[in-house]
């Protein structure tokens, strides 16, 4: 069965909820997601607030039949540079049915198919797959974040 999931776009009066999902779902996964004020994988809220403020930087709830199970962080800057998703994160409880590969499509076709660019956390094997399964290729660098997180690098043309 394939998700169908919708992108909302998220207002600045939504930078605290947005916070809270993204503790959620970061704090879920690994230990070292717990510093949300120093780790880049959990935004503390002011950067949410600032970044949701920016031009072409845009963050989406991520919603099937109505429930928000996640959200996205798009920046397109729309001068032929790389669009970039990050972060992408689901719920918990909702995680392993499809939704965060039925977000990258959503994105795809609102923002365009080509000329992506994303980061993930090198240790989350399920994300590396997710992206190479959504047509997305390592570009070789890696930057170690601290012992336990290195985030590695993709290109999707």
């Amino acid at each position: 069965m394939r998700n169908t999931v919708e992108l909302q776009r998220i207002t600045i009066e939504e930078a605290e909820p947005l916070w809270q999902m993204q503790k959620t779902c970061f704090a879920a996964l690994l230990e070292a997601y717990q510093d949300y004020e120093t780790n880049p994988a959990a935004e503390p809220l002011s950067r949410i607030t600032e970044r949701l403020m920016q031009p072409f930087t845009y963050y989406y709830w991520l919603t099937a039949d109505g429930e928000k199970v996640g959200a996205i962080r798009i920046v397109d800057k729309q001068d032929g540079s790389r669009r970039q998703i990050s972060p992408l994160f689901i719920l918990p409880a909702h995680r392993r049915k499809g939704f965060a590969q039925a977000a990258i499509e959503a994105a795809e076709r609102l923002h365009g198919a080509e000329n992506w660019a994303l980061s993930t956390i090198l240790q989350e094997a399920g994300n590396c797959r997710l992206y190479e399964k959504a047509g997305y290729h390592r570009t070789g660098e890696t930057l170690p974040v601290n012992k336990n997180m290195t985030l590695v690098f993709y290109e999707k043309n």
